[in-house]
């Protein structure tokens, strides 16, 4: 189970001016280059108070230079742990294309403006899930689940507006440092990582793989 990675790797000199528009780069080749199924999906790892990490996939929906954008039940497990402690770190795992994103920084909540927005674009059904669903909390069985669905369907029938469920939003994480990795020959990857300056800018250094 060990793969030869690519010959070309990634220099300094290939690198955007920031560490967005890099992403958009790899990103934008990722979708239609690569072809990689969801490559917006991201593991997003949080910690308590305490420091004991968690870690999920969620979908990235936006990202400028203000940082990267997902939403969530503002009471599931994710959302409690940033509210406690907002340092996050979330990771792009490109496998087929030999490559990781993985981006460090701190979490903020979206304006309610941006959320209603972004909710407003969801299809129907998710629109309706984000309501049925008491996200990270102990259930009985799928029924109860499946019979708040149904309830709220009755109740918000296709075509209807569904309010936006006041503990749901999105978290922009701002970038603190963003590393590529690209997988070499050998072993010896490439890794270069941007990292924030206080003035605004940002510092490129390479990282031993």
């Amino acid at each position: 189970m060990r793969k030869q990675y690519r010959a070309e790797g990634l220099t300094e000199a290939d690198l955007a001016a920031t560490p967005v528009e890099q992403f958009a780069r790899w990103f934008k080749e990722a979708a239609i280059e690569g072809r990689l199924f969801e490559p917006n999906a991201m593991v997003v790892a949080t910690a308590d108070a305490e420091g004991r990490p968690s870690a999920r996939t969620v979908l990235l929906k936006h990202f400028d230079e203000q940082g990267f954008v997902f939403y969530t039940n503002y009471d599931s497990r994710k959302a409690r742990e940033l509210a406690e402690n907002p340092f996050v770190s979330l990771l792009f795992p490109w496998h087929p294309m030999a490559r990781q994103v993985i981006v460090t920084g701190v979490a903020w909540r979206t304006g309610r403006d941006e959320t209603a927005a972004y909710f407003r674009s969801r299809p129907h059904g998710s629109q309706l899930g984000a309501w049925a669903s008491a996200q990270s909390s102990v259930i009985a069985d799928r029924t109860g689940l499946d019979a708040a669905y149904a309830e709220l369907a009755a109740r918000y029938p296709e075509g209807e507006q569904v309010p936006v469920p006041p503990n749901w939003g999105g978290f922009r994480v701002a970038p603190e440092a963003v590393e590529f990795w690209q997988g070499r020959e050998n072993r010896l990857h490439d890794r270069l990582r941007y990292v924030a300056e206080p003035d605004g800018s940002w510092r490129v250094e390479r990282l031993s793989p």
